[in-house]
């Protein structure tokens, strides 16, 4: 039986033992419901293979050449991964637009005895209400933005504050980018649909009645466009400002950038496309710095010389109002945890105002 669901907090609270996507191993990696595993009944290359029967010899064809690699897959899936399952276990299931994989697959799950459903119009029904929900519609939650400087720490205070029971989003997490010149982080980042599914099912666990924290960032990520009905929010959300000395933000950097000081050609190659924004001498400088090793010394030059001033004029551009400033004289543990308690009560106090 194909299951319908009207919204997407209803597709992801649903009460299923698995959710299983049946799709090819490169459907899958581009994006899936949240929670889903990948058990594929046609692999990439079958589902090329069939595809060009079906436009180049005959419909029949490419239909009784793919059910035969389906269930053969199957085979597998049932014999592999599911061998363990009980008579109990009651799957979802989901392929591209909720037709014959993953149909096939339920089929066969089935006939074993397993209570299985699919998801009515697949993952393009899925990726509908995702859409719906992030452009079509406004944020319930209240937003309000974790501001400060680079290397204000601000990624790290959010778990933090989470444990103090405020609601966050770590939006960079989420993109895998760190957001700036020194953002990119190993393996990527997730495609566009990917991160909307990721951000989508932080939203849902979330209580609308209560107010949402976020890092302030502009309307990207990385590559990764903040979609609309959080952007909307977070134009005109309070801000609550971490400031540090610089000197405790220097070493804050050459702790939590240590992966960027450890690639030198990397970084250095990032400096080029700034000597027409900052001038030559500058980034002559920082090769200098970073050559001699010298990375306290290159951290806090590029904040002078290229962080600070570019989020001063960001912040003037828009202009940028501070609900609440709290200062951290050190950004180790024992500084940010200081630091999050008194981000807590603000917080508290603008979200009672």
């Amino acid at each position: 039986m194909a299951r319908t669901f009207e919204t997407l907090a209803e597709l992801l609270g649903h009460d299923y033992d698995s959710v299983i996507d049946v799709r090819s191993p490169a459907e899958f990696e581009e994006d899936r419901v949240p929670g889903a595993i990948n058990m594929p009944v046609l692999s990439n290359e079958e589902r090329a293979e069939v595809g060009t029967i079906y436009v180049q010899q005959s419909p029949f064809l490419a239909r009784k050449i793919g059910a035969a690699m389906v269930f053969r897959n199957a085979a597998r899936h049932v014999e592999g991964p599911l061998r363990g399952k009980e008579g109990g276990w009651r799957p979802l299931v989901y392929c591209w637009r909720g037709g014959q994989r993953s149909g096939s697959f339920s089929y066969l799950l089935k006939e074993i005895g397993w209570r299985s459903e699919t998801i009515a119009g697949g993952y393009q029904s899925y990726r509908r209400l995702v859409h719906k929900a992030l452009y079509d519609e406004a944020l319930e939650q209240r937003v309000i933005l974790l501001d400060g400087y680079t290397g204000t720490a601000k990624t790290d205070l959010l778990p933090r504050l989470s444990e103090r029971g405020v609601q966050v989003i770590d939006l960079e997490g989420l993109a895998n980018h760190r957001g700036s010149l020194l953002g990119a982080r190993a393996g990527g980042q997730p495609s566009q649909k990917a991160f909307e599914s990721a951000l989508a099912g932080e939203l849902s666990r979330l209580d609308p009645a209560r107010p949402l924290v976020v890092e302030a960032e502009s309307n990207k990520v990385g590559e990764r466009l903040i979609p609309p009905a959080l952007w909307a929010a977070m134009k005109r959300a309070d801000r609550v400002e971490i400031t540090a000395p610089l000197a405790a933000r220097a070493a804050y950097l050459v702790e939590a950038y240590a992966d960027v000081w450890s690639e030198p050609e990397e970084l250095e190659a990032r400096f080029a496309p700034l000597a027409r924004l900052r001038g030559h001498e500058a980034v002559e400088t920082w090769r200098r710095q970073l050559k001699a090793g010298e990375v306290k010394a290159l951290a806090r030059s590029l904040m002078e010389t290229h962080y600070d001033p570019a989020y001063a004029k960001s912040r003037e551009a828009i202009g940028v109002r501070t609900s609440a400033r709290v200062e951290a004289e050190r950004l180790d543990a024992a500084g940010l945890d200081h630091a999050a308690d008194r981000l807590a009560r603000e917080i508290e106090r603008l979200s009672a105002g």
